[in-house]
Protein backbone atom coordinates (compact mmCIF):
# COMPACT_ATOMS: atom_id res chain seq x y z
CA UNK A 1 0.00 0.00 0.00
CA UNK A 2 1.18 3.53 -0.73
CA UNK A 3 2.39 4.85 2.62
CA UNK A 4 0.71 8.19 1.93
CA UNK A 5 -2.62 6.73 0.79
CA UNK A 6 -5.54 7.45 3.04
CA UNK A 7 -8.14 4.70 3.30
CA UNK A 8 -11.45 4.11 5.02
CA UNK A 9 -12.45 1.42 7.50
CA UNK A 10 -16.18 0.95 8.19
CA UNK A 11 -17.10 -1.20 11.17
CA UNK A 12 -20.74 -2.29 10.87
CA UNK A 13 -20.93 -3.51 14.46
CA UNK A 14 -19.56 -0.25 15.90
CA UNK A 15 -21.37 1.93 13.30
CA UNK A 16 -18.12 3.86 12.81
CA UNK A 17 -16.24 5.05 9.77
CA UNK A 18 -12.55 5.75 10.37
CA UNK A 19 -10.30 7.59 7.94
CA UNK A 20 -6.76 6.22 8.21
CA UNK A 21 -3.40 7.29 6.86
CA UNK A 22 -0.95 5.01 5.03
CA UNK A 23 0.37 3.63 8.34
CA UNK A 24 -3.14 2.88 9.63
CA UNK A 25 -3.11 5.81 12.06
CA UNK A 26 -6.52 7.38 12.63
CA UNK A 27 -7.00 10.75 10.96
CA UNK A 28 -10.67 11.13 11.87
CA UNK A 29 -13.58 8.94 13.03
CA UNK A 30 -17.26 9.47 12.31
CA UNK A 31 -20.48 7.88 13.57
CA UNK A 32 -22.49 6.42 10.70
CA UNK A 33 -25.75 4.57 10.09
CA UNK A 34 -25.64 1.46 7.92
CA UNK A 35 -28.41 -0.91 6.83
CA UNK A 36 -31.25 -1.66 9.23
CA UNK A 37 -31.27 -5.19 7.77
CA UNK A 38 -27.58 -5.76 8.56
CA UNK A 39 -24.80 -6.94 6.28
CA UNK A 40 -25.30 -8.66 2.95
CA UNK A 41 -24.19 -8.40 -0.62
CA UNK A 42 -27.18 -9.41 -2.75
CA UNK A 43 -29.17 -7.05 -4.93
CA UNK A 44 -32.54 -6.23 -3.39
CA UNK A 45 -31.42 -7.23 0.11
CA UNK A 46 -31.35 -3.65 1.47
CA UNK A 47 -28.20 -4.69 3.35
CA UNK A 48 -24.76 -3.07 3.51
CA UNK A 49 -22.16 -4.99 1.46
CA UNK A 50 -18.96 -6.18 3.14
CA UNK A 51 -15.43 -6.50 1.86
CA UNK A 52 -12.93 -4.43 -0.09
CA UNK A 53 -14.30 -1.48 -2.04
CA UNK A 54 -13.09 1.73 -3.66
CA UNK A 55 -14.68 5.12 -4.06
CA UNK A 56 -15.77 4.99 -7.69
CA UNK A 57 -16.96 8.58 -7.96
CA UNK A 58 -17.31 11.73 -5.89
CA UNK A 59 -20.57 13.55 -6.58
CA UNK A 60 -21.76 16.93 -5.35
CA UNK A 61 -18.60 18.99 -4.92
CA UNK A 62 -19.55 22.56 -3.95
CA UNK A 63 -23.28 21.73 -3.72
CA UNK A 64 -25.02 23.60 -0.89
CA UNK A 65 -25.43 21.72 2.39
CA UNK A 66 -28.66 19.73 2.28
CA UNK A 67 -28.81 19.46 -1.52
CA UNK A 68 -31.23 16.65 -2.41
CA UNK A 69 -29.94 14.05 -4.90
CA UNK A 70 -31.98 11.59 -6.94
CA UNK A 71 -30.23 9.30 -9.40
CA UNK A 72 -26.95 10.98 -8.38
CA UNK A 73 -28.18 14.33 -9.70
CA UNK A 74 -29.18 17.37 -7.65
CA UNK A 75 -32.94 17.95 -7.80
CA UNK A 76 -32.64 21.69 -7.16
CA UNK A 77 -34.18 21.21 -3.71
CA UNK A 78 -32.57 21.76 -0.33
CA UNK A 79 -33.70 19.42 2.45
CA UNK A 80 -36.11 21.05 4.90
CA UNK A 81 -38.68 19.94 7.49
CA UNK A 82 -41.41 20.81 4.97
CA UNK A 83 -39.84 18.58 2.31
CA UNK A 84 -39.45 15.78 4.87
CA UNK A 85 -43.11 16.10 5.87
CA UNK A 86 -44.18 15.87 2.22
CA UNK A 87 -42.17 12.63 1.74
CA UNK A 88 -41.98 10.97 5.18
CA UNK A 89 -40.66 7.57 4.03
CA UNK A 90 -37.79 8.87 1.92
CA UNK A 91 -34.25 7.73 2.71
CA UNK A 92 -32.74 11.09 1.78
CA UNK A 93 -29.45 11.32 -0.12
CA UNK A 94 -28.08 14.74 0.75
CA UNK A 95 -25.09 17.07 0.35
CA UNK A 96 -22.43 14.68 -1.07
CA UNK A 97 -22.17 11.17 -2.52
CA UNK A 98 -19.17 8.85 -2.45
CA UNK A 99 -20.25 6.04 -4.81
CA UNK A 100 -18.67 2.70 -3.92
CA UNK A 101 -17.62 -0.17 -6.18
CA UNK A 102 -16.71 -3.62 -4.97
CA UNK A 103 -13.24 -5.04 -5.49
CA UNK A 104 -13.95 -8.74 -4.83
CA UNK A 105 -15.42 -10.69 -7.76
CA UNK A 106 -18.01 -13.13 -6.45
CA UNK A 107 -18.46 -11.21 -3.19
CA UNK A 108 -19.27 -7.58 -4.00
CA UNK A 109 -18.45 -7.23 -7.68
CA UNK A 110 -20.33 -8.53 -10.72
CA UNK A 111 -23.44 -10.69 -10.83
CA UNK A 112 -26.28 -10.21 -8.37
CA UNK A 113 -24.01 -8.77 -5.70
CA UNK A 114 -22.36 -5.81 -7.42
CA UNK A 115 -22.01 -2.91 -4.98
CA UNK A 116 -21.83 -0.30 -7.71
CA UNK A 117 -24.88 -1.60 -9.57
CA UNK A 118 -26.70 -1.68 -6.22
CA UNK A 119 -25.99 2.07 -5.94
CA UNK A 120 -24.32 1.80 -2.55
CA UNK A 121 -23.02 5.17 -1.39
CA UNK A 122 -21.54 6.98 1.56
CA UNK A 123 -23.85 9.99 1.68
CA UNK A 124 -25.36 12.74 3.80
CA UNK A 125 -28.67 12.11 5.55
CA UNK A 126 -31.59 13.99 7.04
CA UNK A 127 -30.96 15.52 10.46
CA UNK A 128 -33.60 13.12 11.83
CA UNK A 129 -31.45 10.09 10.83
CA UNK A 130 -29.83 8.67 13.96
CA UNK A 131 -26.09 8.04 13.65
CA UNK A 132 -24.43 5.22 15.59
CA UNK A 133 -27.21 2.74 14.90
CA UNK A 134 -28.38 0.90 11.77
CA UNK A 135 -31.21 2.53 9.84
CA UNK A 136 -30.46 2.84 6.12
CA UNK A 137 -31.60 0.69 3.21
CA UNK A 138 -28.02 -0.36 2.37
CA UNK A 139 -25.91 2.78 2.12
CA UNK A 140 -23.63 4.29 4.72
CA UNK A 141 -25.30 7.43 6.04
CA UNK A 142 -23.43 10.30 7.66
CA UNK A 143 -24.42 13.71 8.98
CA UNK A 144 -24.17 16.34 6.28
CA UNK A 145 -21.25 18.13 7.95
CA UNK A 146 -19.38 14.83 8.36
CA UNK A 147 -19.88 13.66 4.78
CA UNK A 148 -18.72 17.05 3.47
CA UNK A 149 -15.64 16.83 5.70
CA UNK A 150 -14.87 13.28 4.51
CA UNK A 151 -15.55 14.23 0.87
CA UNK A 152 -12.86 16.92 1.09
CA UNK A 153 -10.30 14.47 2.55
CA UNK A 154 -10.58 11.61 0.00
CA UNK A 155 -10.21 11.09 -3.72
CA UNK A 156 -11.87 8.78 -6.23
CA UNK A 157 -10.00 5.49 -5.94
CA UNK A 158 -9.68 5.63 -2.16
CA UNK A 159 -9.84 2.12 -0.65
CA UNK A 160 -12.79 1.32 1.63
CA UNK A 161 -13.03 -1.79 3.79
CA UNK A 162 -16.49 -2.66 5.19
CA UNK A 163 -16.61 -5.35 7.88
CA UNK A 164 -18.50 -6.60 10.93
Amino acid sequence: MNEDAVHIDIDLHAQRLVLLDGQDHEIKAYDVSTAAKGAGEFEGSHQTPRGAHRIRAKIGADAPVGTVFKGRRPTGEIYSPELAKAAPRTDWILSRILWLCGEEVGRNRLGGMDTMRRFIYIHGAADTAVMGKPGSIGCIRMTNSDVIDLFERVEAGTKVLIHE
